[in-house]
């Protein structure tokens, strides 16, 4: 098979689509307010669709757990931490203050119940008991922490710890925050958890725990599901929160509001703009083949590349899409071992010669390197066209 290159697909619907540049500089300068920073964006295409003081380096308290759970996602989707898997509980874990789910020494939990506690109550004994199962200590969790946010492009992020609890040089921005957001959605199944308002743990023994979601915008806005609050005495209200209606999803995204009532009165007034003025034509759910690519000395002799997360465009209310280019490209020269979520190649979205949207699309499978057997097989011609 030939390697597949460049591809262009004219996308002919309907009316007019509204490249990102275009969306943002129709912002209300006027929509939040008693509040340090905030940025409002669409999920599948990153649009900004509002923003005040959004590169403002400011401490996010518990909304660092962010991070904490996209690591956590990123490691059960890889296969690297099972969902039913036991954890157990350090005495470091077990020491943390502030939010926690009261784990002790030696006590062990599922991965699910974790995230529970993660999730829904800030845990910080059960995030810190997570990252040291994923890397060995909170410190070394810390590192991919900040690993993570530099391969994202996050310029103005920097993790000292993995819960949020006051300490030096630990920041990030409403910007940062909401690309942040928008990776941890890439896997559904977190607002299982961020979306749900109360649940319990060790429900089955005499030290029930009842969790109640420190986002109370889960219960009382429709299509809230996540994702996640944050307070201290420093950082005062803040809250990254994502909302669903339509089939669009937007996130929202405040720092440093005076009281968590105003926290979510200015969140709320962020995802109401966003429902009445905009919508989302969808193109791709996550996981969607697009095409392989050719790898060299691999147990497969092609990786499908499958897209990375749901992909849209973006309208104002009422308009769709024309003259939309779709432009695919794959990697060239790849050699084995390809790991699964690898990135091999990119789907672009274009009008009038610019990009409104661009994904990656990775691989759908890990491809191991192949033997030295299976590689003289092959050069005898021994192997079949379906291999």
């Amino acid at each position: 098979m030939k390697r597949i290159a460049t591809i262009f697909l004219s996308m002919l619907l309907f009316a007019s689509v509204l490249a990102p540049s275009t969306l943002a500089a129709e912002k209300s300068s006027e929509l939040v307010d008693n509040v340090k920073s905030a940025i409002l964006i669409d999920r599948d295409t990153g649009t900004v669709l509002y923003e005040k003081n959004s590169n403002e380096e400011l401490p996010p308290a518990s909304m660092t757990k962010i991070m904490t759970m996209l690591l956590i996602m990123e490691a059960l989707d890889q296969g690297k931490l099972k969902i039913d898997e036991k954890i157990r509980t350090s005495e470091h874990a077990a020491s943390m203050g502030g939010s926690q789910i009261f784990l002790e020494p030696g006590e062990e939990m599922t991965t699910e119940e974790m995230l529970k506690g993660i999730a829904i109550g800030s845990g910080n004994d059960a995030a810190v008991a997570v990252a040291e199962r994923l890397a060995g200590s909170e410190e070394a969790f810390v590192e991919m922490m900040n690993k993570k946010a530099t391969s994202l492009g996050l310029k103005n992020t920097a993790f000292k710890n993995v819960t949020g609890l006051p300490v030096d040089d630990h920041f990030s921005t409403a910007h940062d925050m909401a690309i942040m957001a928008k990776e941890l959605l890439k896997y559904e199944d977190i607002t299982k958890f961020t979306g749900t308002y109360e649940a319990y743990l060790r429900e089955n023994s005499d030290k029930k725990f009842w969790l109640v979601n420190t986002n109370r915008l889960v219960k009382f806005y429709p299509g809230v599901d996540g994702l996640k609050t944050g307070f201290t005495k420093e950082a005062k209200y803040c809250l990254t929160a994502t909302a669903e209606k339509n089939g669009m999803r937007v996130i929202a995204v405040v720092f440093g509001a005076p009281t968590s009532k105003e926290r979510n009165a200015q969140v709320t007034k962020m995802l109401d703009y966003a429902f009445s003025q905009y919508e989302t034509h969808p193109v791709y759910k996550r996981n969607e083949m697009i095409g392989k690519v050719k790898v060299s000395k691999g147990e497969q002799k092609q990786a499908a590349a499958v897209t990375s997360e749901p992909i849209s465009l973006l309208t104002k209310k009422g308009e769709k899409v024309d003259d939309v280019e779709k432009k695919i490209t794959m990697s060239k020269n790849l050699k084995a071992p390809i790991l699964k979520g690898q990135e091999i190649g990119k789907v672009q979205f274009i009008k009038d010669g610019k990009i409104i949207v661009e994904s990656p699309l990775v691989s759908q499978t890990e491809i191991k390197e192949a033997g030295w057997w299976t590689l003289f097989k092959r050069t005898a011609g021994m192997f079949t066209k379906t291999e």
